[in-house]
């Protein structure tokens, strides 16, 4: 081996040992610990960052809740309500993202301090205004024979409603009331054979709710929380009376008239020109009512608006 060769192999030599040759995808312990440090220290800022967002954020979202209270024209109206923003649920629908997006923000509800409870006696006319639901109310003293048919027609549309039922009616008709308990309506008091309680006495008024209550009872297994006034004639001792035997006295804000066996159309159209959020829609077991429940469930839904219970809509819930 030649000198020349020599030098350049003890030249090469030197730098392998001055600088050795290092991986670029090789790191070092203390590199990787570093790096995870790094990382750690990422994610733990970026969720302070977005937790912190969250909380800034979450008073401009919120939404007070409404007491219940007694309206001069409306009478006793329930409250709704408020809307909380739930920061922990919201970041961990928010942390795959990792930034802050209010379509995905998890709201708790506030109750009002003051509920229907909460009031003097006073009949019930609607709900809350701002409550995109109506409710049926279906008084029932004659018309057995379209019942069936009605509640075919509701249970095709999952809807529930309530039904205020005569005492006298239903001792002579228990399969029926039993057929719409099952369903899963809502059984209200309509007293006992349809008077003027307006005209009564009290010792009477007290007899028509209370007969109706026991008879209902020993049918369902339930007390009616519900009076529904036969013709919607009462005065305020007949809402006291209720009120004592922990019921609530409810009427109606928008009217079939279906007594008046107006067609189904002009039944319809009466209840749509009428309807408005947080609506009692008023009807019996009539042939109009009957040929047109289906129709008119669907157009109430294209509205927008659910169909409940008067417990639903009466709820403070959202």
């Amino acid at each position: 081996m030649n000198k020349t060769i020599m030098q350049l192999l003890m030249f090469l030599l030197i730098l392998l040992l001055v600088f050795p040759y290092q991986s670029p995808n090789f790191y070092s312990f203390q590199d990787y610990t570093n790096d995870s440090n790094v990382v750690s220290q990422l994610v733990v800022k970026n969720k302070d960052n977005l937790m912190e967002q969250i909380k800034q954020k979450s008073d401009a979202y919120e939404v007070p809740p409404v007491n219940a209270k007694i309206d001069k024209v409306w009478k006793k109206m329930p409250g709704r309500n408020g809307l909380k923003v739930n920061i922990e649920k919201s970041y961990e629908r928010m942390k795959e993202k990792g930034v802050f997006d209010e379509t995905l923000l998890v709201y708790d509800q506030v109750e009002p301090e003051t509920s229907l409870d909460d009031l003097p006696p006073s009949p019930i006319y609607k709900g809350h205004p701002d409550k995109n639901m109506v409710s049926f109310l279906i008084n029932v003293a004659w018309g057995t024979e379209n019942i069936p048919s009605m509640l075919n027609t509701l249970k095709k549309h999952q809807v529930k409603a309530t039904f205020f039922i005569e005492g006298k009616w239903a001792s002579n008709n228990t399969k029926l009331v039993k057929m719409i308990k099952e369903e899963g309506h809502v059984i209200g008091n309509h007293a006992y054979d349809h008077p003027d309680m307006n005209s009564l006495t009290e010792e009477k008024n007290r007899e028509q709710i209370q007969k109706t209550n026991e008879i209902l009872e020993a049918i369902t297994g339930e007390t009616p929380k519900w009076f529904a006034p036969p013709s919607g004639s009462f005065n305020n001792q007949v809402v006291e009376i209720a009120s004592k035997l922990d019921m609530y006295t409810v009427l109606w804000s928008v009217d079939t008239i279906d007594w008046k066996k107006p067609t189904t159309s002009v039944m319809i159209n009466r209840v749509m020109s009428n309807i408005h959020p947080g609506a009692t829609i008023l009807m019996h077991p009539t042939n109009s009512v009957e040929q047109g429940l289906d129709e008119l469930v669907l157009n109430i839904q294209q509205k927008g608006y659910k169909i409940g219970t008067v417990e639903r809509l009466l709820s403070e819930k959202r």
